[in-house]
């Protein structure tokens, strides 16, 4: 497995797979014909059904420039590999062909070509819950500790990087109001919400302000803000919102948050490499579900749960968004997106309760679950697959 510096890439909204990745591809293909007199970028598949939604198109002419750019949208061709796929050509004054290059956004911001993905290094040895837990119980050591051991010596500095956008995109989002950009008209909800909820008592007031906090990076992310992938755009408030209460209104320490981020990012970790995080491939249930199980964990390791504990937090995480479509009205990362965003992280927080209430022990493993998940993804029909051509996208 790759670093979990992968899990959390910082960037622009509103999706991953279909912002942050296709306008990586044109930088890239740009600087391979710098001099060709135009571009063709054909879209396949889900980027093709919603990538206006997602901004996609305008993400490729912000690297490209419109003036010489065609974008062509062919939803009805999924591409082998993956359903995100993208053929870039470089033109001529005659329009002859100079080069092209088949790429695929396969979540999380990454690309891959066929051939070989990014150029990652592969550092993780271990690749599943069960031997990283059996690796814990060997050496008496906890999730981070397993991070650290295989990571860079740059790995704390860099989660101290990915805290700060996540604080900055709660707190932004936290101020803004107004209507989101895209045409369905939304007002943003979490200025409002963090206001009534600091008037609630006890754990009412806590409930409702984990809401917002999800709200605020959602929204944030559905107006294109600056986010952190956890691990896609269209779950990025889930994590941040629990970790911003345990911050903020338990007050933990920064150093058990950047902790707390190191165990969510191999848990992410494990889901990508064993199954898929991309809600063109799996549904909603790889990204929101991921979240999710990610910040069940983290919370669980905050709350002092032991390591059988974080494990279980992170499978009822996981095992509870079972089958959850991705069918976003308009093709927008809006509905019903922001909202599942806030029922994600308030869901975390009693997945990490109920685990700390237990002993840890449970019927079905992490990794049973992540399998699947998997298998139901690959069994849903592919219009709950980000394609908006099924469920609550067409009800509208």
């Amino acid at each position: 497995m790759e670093s979990i510096k992968e899990i959390y890439k910082i960037g622009n909204g509103p999706s991953s797979s279909h912002t942050i990745g296709p306008r990586k591809a044109a930088i890239m293909f740009r600087e391979r014909y710098p001099e060709v007199s135009s571009y063709r970028v054909t879209l396949y598949g889900s980027l093709a059904a919603t990538g206006v939604g997602h901004l996609t198109d305008r993400a490729i002419y912000n690297e490209m420039s419109k003036e010489k750019t065609e974008i062509v949208f062919r939803p009805e061709i999924e591409l082998d590999y993956h359903p995100n796929g993208m053929k870039f050509e470089a033109l001529n004054d005659e329009g002859d062909t100079q080069g092209d290059w088949i790429v695929y956004s396969v979540g999380g911001g990454q690309l891959y070509d066929g051939k070989m993905k990014e150029d990652v290094k592969e550092i993780y040895d271990l690749t599943n819950m069960t031997e990283i837990l059996r690796w814990c119980r060997q050496y008496g050591n906890q999730f981070w500790e397993f991070v650290q051991s295989r990571e860079d010596s740059d790995i704390w500095d860099y989660l101290e990087t990915v805290w700060k956008v996540m604080e900055n995109s709660v707190r932004r989002g936290l101020d803004d109001e107004g209507t989101i950009p895209g045409g369905l008209n939304l007002s943003r909800k979490a200025s409002s919400y963090y206001a009534k909820a600091k008037g609630y008592r006890s754990s009412l007031k806590r409930r409702s302000l984990t809401f917002a906090y999800a709200l605020a990076v959602a929204e944030e992310n559905a107006s294109g803000g600056k986010i952190v992938t956890a691990p896609t755009c269209g779950s990025s408030g889930v994590l941040p919102a629990a970790l911003y209460m345990l911050r903020h209104d338990y007050d933990f320490s920064k150093k058990k948050i950047l902790r707390a981020l190191a165990t969510a990012g191999i848990i992410g970790n494990i889901v990508k490499f064993n199954a898929s995080i991309s809600g063109a491939k799996v549904g909603c249930q790889g990204e929101i579900g991921t979240a999710c199980a990610m910040a069940s964990g983290a919370a669980a390791q905050v709350f002092g749960g032991t390591v059988t504990q974080i494990e279980y937090a992170a499978e009822m995480g996981l095992e509870h968004h079972l089958g959850l479509t991705c069918d976003p009205i308009g093709g927008l990362v809006q509905v019903p997106c922001i909202e599942r965003n806030a029922f994600g992280a308030t869901r975390a927080l009693d997945s990490s309760t109920y685990a700390i209430l237990s002993d840890g022990s449970h019927l079905v493993s992490f990794d049973k679950i992540v399998k699947t998940m998997n298998q139901t993804g690959h069994d849903l029909p592919s219009i709950y697959k980000e394609t908006s051509l099924g469920g609550l996208a067409i009800d509208l």
